[in-house]
């Protein structure tokens, strides 16, 4: 049996739904392959380390670590198909994108990413519905977006996104995400509930509007050579250790937007919710976008979505 090291790097708190699917994760592998594993995680390397989220992938490239945890928009500009997650109003529901993910969708995917990136895909979780906040007014139509300066992952399709609402985007890693928030260099962001109230952002943003307009997707990624590297025992502990920690994680992210919302709204914090009629303008007024995505994507991958 291979003696290993492997190391995972995040870069959400401790509490966030990845963190503690990690933790599942490694107490899975040690269980698995017992003395023949030593395992360690830093689930929160832009405090600890200071470094930029985007620089996870550079460490697992580099073979500093083994695994990371990376939100897929990271990745859009260089597999087009996976940006088909950063277009807005496309997944309804969580079971939508666990039966495309875990189906054709997934398999396409994990082959794109490793043909033009070398990563190998090990699960595909669940980062949440995005909503957005802000701290000067209640959104309820495309016209509240309106000169607000929001916060954007660098990704061309989110930027494309806020601007056919109206928002003016700025790229703000995590890592300067709170501050940013804190001293008013944006108004406004866009995250999934638990980030919203884990970094801290209801106490800055009173408003919060429930748009669900993205589904996030996180992938829990290595390097292909370091994975068939291992041994095929190696490997099959890894597989099935990931599996248990992917239904974990995604339980997890399921429960954490019941008890999220249950503390917000105990809170001093504005909860807007849609009407179908607001939830329609919306819908209108990115219809441009999506109309051009599936032209350039095509509509045989979105029939890959169900």
């Amino acid at each position: 049996m291979d003696s290993i090291k492997i190391s995972l790097g995040g870069y959400q708190p401790p509490a966030s739904v990845h963190n503690r699917a990690a933790k599942i994760l490694g107490r899975e592998l040690q269980g698995r392959l017992k003395g023949a594993v030593s395992f360690s995680m830093d689930g929160n390397m832009v405090m600890t380390q200071g470094i930029k989220a985007i620089d996870l992938l550079d460490l697992v490239e580099s073979g500093d670590l083994t695994l990371c945890y990376f939100a897929s928009s990271y990745l859009a500009d260089r597999i087009p198909e996976i940006g088909i997650f950063d277009l807005p109003f496309v997944i309804e529901s969580r079971e939508t994108a666990y039966a495309a993910l875990d189906g054709a969708l997934g398999n396409l995917l994990k082959k794109r990413i490793l043909e033009e990136t070398g990563f190998r895909i090990l699960a595909f979780w669940d980062n949440g519905f995005r909503h957005f906040s802000n701290g000067v007014r209640p959104i309820r139509r495309p016209a509240d977006c309106a000169g607000l300066k929001i916060r954007s992952m660098n990704s061309d399709l989110h930027q494309a996104f806020f601007r056919c609402l109206g928002f003016d985007p700025e790229f703000v890693d995590v890592r300067d995400l709170a501050a940013a928030v804190e001293n008013h260099t944006i108004d406004a962001q866009e995250n999934p509930l638990t980030n919203t109230y884990n970094f801290g952002t209801h106490k800055h943003h009173r408003y919060i509007t429930l748009t669900g307009h993205f589904f996030g997707m996180v992938l829990l990624l290595t390097q292909n050579d370091t994975f068939t590297g291992w041994s095929e025992y190696t490997r099959s502990a890894v597989i099935e250790s990931v599996d248990v920690a992917t239904q974990f994680q995604r339980s997890f992210a399921a429960a954490e937007d019941a008890e999220i919302m249950t503390a917000l709204t105990a809170l001093d914090n504005e909860i807007v919710h849609l009407t179908e009629r607001e939830r329609m303008a919306f819908r209108e007024a990115v219809a441009p976008l999506l109309a051009a995505q599936r032209g350039a994507l095509g509509e045989a991958l979105f029939d890959l979505v169900g």
